[in-house]
């Protein structure tokens, strides 16, 4: 049995030892500290043994260029033309129905007879005349209103001949001849309406 001496050389040792680890450890840590900062930098097991194996392979970068594209597929069909798209078409305008225009009433005209000659009175009043003469030398027809006369017709009869004298609006004559003898016609306005008067001249 060792006496208690002889353990003194390795207790000496032991604590000679310790105190160089300690003095070692506080050496590295901030080493350690500036190492444990950045997490990306650790390096876990299998990646070193992949870096033992080879350097990691590149992953290929994605190209830029467009990639072609279907004629088939939705994507190369034409875009919609913007003329004929629904917001660019123009409203339907319903027709306008044209207004009816009030039904006009037309003059209500009243015949008679007056003096031979047939009277036309319309709506406002005027009046107008129309008369027919038939003499041997032949037959005329004579319109007058406002104070104007107007010959509308003259046919002479077989061997005679028509004539019209009109000096004046309201003054007409018509004269039916054959050799030294005539048939006169003769109207006038006076007082507002007109007056005839037959005459026969030779024989």
């Amino acid at each position: 049995m060792r006496s208690p001496r002889s353990w003194f050389p390795v207790l000496g040792w032991c604590a000679a030892t310790l105190t160089s680890v300690a003095l070692a450890s506080v050496a590295m840590l901030p080493v350690l500290r500036t190492a444990t900062s950045d997490e990306s930098a650790l390096v876990s097991v299998e990646q070193l043994r992949d870096s033992e194996q080879g350097p990691p392979t590149t992953p290929p970068i994605p190209s830029s260029s467009p990639l072609p594209i279907d004629p088939a597929s939705p994507a190369a069909s034409k875009s919609p033309d913007p003329a004929r798209s629904p917001s660019h078409s123009k409203s339907a305008t319903p027709p306008r129905t044209p207004a009816t225009p009030p039904p006009t009433q037309t003059p209500t005209t009243t015949t008679t007879t007056e003096d031979g000659w047939t009277v036309s009175t319309d709506g406002d009043g005027n009046r107008s005349y129309l008369r027919s003469f038939r003499v041997e030398g032949g037959q005329t027809v004579i319109r007058a209103a406002d104070g104007v006369i107007k010959l509308v017709t003259a046919t002479p009869s077989d061997g005679y001949s028509v004539a019209t004298v009109q000096n004046s609006p309201d003054n007409l004559a018509v004269y039916f001849n054959e050799v030294n003898h005539s048939f006169i016609i003769h109207v006038v306005w006076q007082a507002g309406k007109p007056f005839a008067e037959i005459d026969e001249i030779g024989s």
